[in-house]
């Protein structure tokens, strides 16, 4: 890895080589990390995370769910993006949500998530199969493309693979927005004029609502010593490590996007070794 300032740029290109030479399983996409804790750790602190910013997901009597909460809440839906095998759906949003959007640019991966959408909702998965498919009471939409050209309003530059599951009555529901975004280790992979374009297209894409929110959830490297910002390229994979320079280059960018940080945690119980992992909320700024 290098300094990234004044230096090299991620590549999409170059990623999704990177990407396409490893496997389509837990251990490919987290970097050997599959097997052990990690997958478990992760996901338990991502759903309580958005369950404290969105309580109304809640579907189990608890803390989180109001005594007077509808017994027929309407549906949710949400957009996992650069979302690999399918690992932060089927462990956090098909949880929470009724129907969840999968963009993801490497063929072997999509294909994977494609492959564990289908035999989930046709029962052949005897374990891990992805909630609420079997029954039909929730979905999963799987597209293949890459964040730099894609729009969650007009998914037009990315492909079609299948809806599995909940088939909507409606027509159709692109353009109807997302009551959350989940970004989760992907942003690297995006320049910094790249990122600001795809977090303002992200916010145009948020349902009207003060409850609709994006969360950014990414590896965060040190500040340099003087107390400026880096960015650490890896040109293994072509992506960058974005500072947190008291957070202030994530909130440069989120201001830039016209996005407000309302809640930052830190992933806790991760294996030592790795970056520090920081979940952020951000929701419009108007």
């Amino acid at each position: 890895m290098s300094d990234a300032v004044g230096g090299p740029q991620p590549n999409v290109q170059e990623g999704i080589e990177y990407w396409n030479t490893q496997p389509a399983s837990l251990d490919g996409v987290l970097g050997g990390y599959g097997s052990g804790s990690l997958p478990r750790v992760d996901a338990l602190g991502s759903r309580l995370f958005l369950l404290n910013l969105y309580p109304q997901l809640s579907t189990v009597p608890s803390a989180f769910r109001a005594l007077d909460a509808p017994t027929d809440p309407p549906r949710t839906r949400a957009l996992d993006v650069g979302a690999g095998i399918g690992r932060v759906t089927a462990d956090v949003l098909l949880y929470l949500v009724s129907d969840v959007t999968i963009l993801e640019p490497v063929e072997s991966f999509v294909q994977e998530a494609l492959s564990r959408a289908r035999n989930s909702a046709s029962g052949l998965l005897s374990t891990g199969a992805w909630p609420g498919l079997a029954d039909g009471s929730k979905s999963v939409t799987i597209l293949q493309g890459t964040l730099q050209e894609f729009h969650p309003l007009v998914p037009h530059h990315a492909h079609f693979l299948d809806r599995v599951g909940f088939q909507s009555l409606s027509p159709s529901e692109i353009g109807l927005g997302f009551d959350v975004i989940w970004c989760q280790w992907c942003l690297g992979h995006l320049s910094d004029p790249e990122l600001v374009a795809f977090l303002k297209r992200c916010y145009e894409s948020l349902k009207k609502h003060p409850k609709a929110l994006i969360v950014v959830k990414e590896n965060i490297c040190s500040d340099g010593q003087d107390g400026s910002g880096q960015e650490v390229f890896d040109e293994q994979d072509s992506s960058l490590t974005r500072p947190v320079v008291s957070d202030l280059a994530w909130k440069k960018m989120f201001k830039e996007a016209g996005l407000r940080l309302v809640r930052e945690q830190v992933q806790e119980g991760l294996p030592e070794g790795l970056f520090v992992v920081k979940m952020c909320v951000t929701r419009s700024s108007f």
